[in-house]
């Protein structure tokens, strides 16, 4: 079963958001690793480091929210507004996706940005190929792993509550701004572009598992001042006593630059002291002080509360399927010993291989602007 975690009203050891969190999690890195394995591209560490060839390596949020609407043909931005505001589009453009220029056809001699066309390059179109069938590929790994069964129940669960949702929700996170809230444009109900012409009507197992773990987090967000990232990551893992900031990415699972991010934010905000570390002279640590403490306690009651708001609106019954499917995933109470931290096992020759390998996985997915990396890097 999960890692004791008790919360208060809730009968399970994690909350429902950490679960659909740490499963979404490692689903996008197993796609991720077998994008960089496929995709020819360029990236810092790995085989590839200093090469030529392709783009610069991307994750599945960029595609998820933006790369599979953009056509060959081109599209004006404002036609993508919603999903320009979720995603890096000036990064997507440097790293050699996309291209936006002045439509030809616009005669005016300096036409507004959002007139301009966006077009996929020739390595975007590369891109589009190759992460297109991916979802549906780790999905059938995942049954092979987990267990057909499980992971049709999974579904199934998924889209009963997705279901009774209703919104209009992007089909992964967005980026996160600087105080992490989850700001969610309008969204124009959108196909994703199609080679064969067809409709995209069944959502992939990544959307699913990120628009109930987004309406959960937009949900907490409206009764909280501080993210659900900043709360369940950075704000759950520390104490009255401190931790080394240096430890804070392993504890939470999520990368130092969204580490430091939020200890920046709580500190300025008077949630915690930032202190030398007395057991090192360039270490610092981090407290909580007694705001920071009550901001713990507040964001324990409210998971509580709406988890069982949501089981008095969606249904006790399809909640408790949902989190039942997700503890089938999440079933070890050392991550590391878990079925799920196998998708966690990288190529030989891509740049997770060169890096530290995870200990945990996080309880929210930070996207940042960095080609949107859920876990942090």
């Amino acid at each position: 079963m999960p890692r004791e975690m008790k919360f208060a009203g809730m009968d399970t050891k994690l909350p429902l958001s950490a679960l659909l969190s740490q499963v979404l999690v490692a689903f996008t890195i197993e796609l991720d690793n077998e994008f960089e394995h496929q995709m020819p591209h360029r990236t810092t560490s790995g085989t590839a480091a200093g090469s030529r060839h392709g783009p610069w390596l991307a994750s599945l949020a960029m595609w998820s929210n933006f790369m599979q609407y953009v056509v060959e043909e081109g599209s004006p931005l404002r036609e993508l507004a919603g999903q320009v505001r979720m995603v890096n589009v000036p990064g997507l453009e440097r790293w050699g996706y996309i291209t936006v220029t002045p439509d030809p056809a616009d005669t005016r001699p300096k036409p507004p940005r959002r007139d301009w066309v966006v077009r996929p390059t020739r390595g975007g179109r590369k891109a589009q190929n190759v992460w297109r069938p991916l979802d549906g590929e780790i999905e059938q790994r995942w049954q092979a792993r987990f267990g057909n069964d499980e992971i049709v129940k999974l579904r199934e669960s998924l889209q009963t509550v997705r279901l009774q949702i209703g919104a209009a929700l992007p089909h992964y996170l967005p980026v996160v701004a600087h105080e992490m809230f989850a700001v969610i444009p309008h969204l124009e109900s959108r196909a994703p572009a199609d080679p064969d012409g067809g409709v995209v009507s069944r959502l992939d197992l990544s959307a699913l598992l990120s628009q109930v773990l987004l309406a959960f987090a937009i949900e907490f967000e409206q009764e909280s001042k501080l993210s659900l990232p900043i709360s369940a990551n950075v704000l759950r893992v520390l104490n009255e006593k401190g931790e080394r900031v240096g430890d804070l990415p392993r504890m939470a699972g999520v990368s130092k630059e969204a580490i430091s991010m939020s200890t920046g934010l709580l500190e300025k905000r008077g949630y915690i002291a930032i202190e030398p570390d007395p057991a090192s002279s360039r270490g610092k640590m981090a407290r909580l002080i007694a705001k920071g403490l009550d901001a713990q306690a507040a964001y324990r009651r409210r998971l509580g509360v709406i988890d069982e708001r949501w089981r008095s609106r969606f249904g006790r019954g399809d909640i408790g399927n949902l989190r039942e499917s997700l503890e089938c995933l999440v079933d070890e109470p050392a991550a590391q010993q878990s079925l799920l931290f196998q998708a966690l096992e990288p190529y030989s020759e891509g740049w997770r291989a060169t890096v530290r390998k995870p200990e945990t996985l996080p309880h929210y997915p930070i996207v940042l602007h960095r080609g949107g990396f859920p876990d942090g890097s």
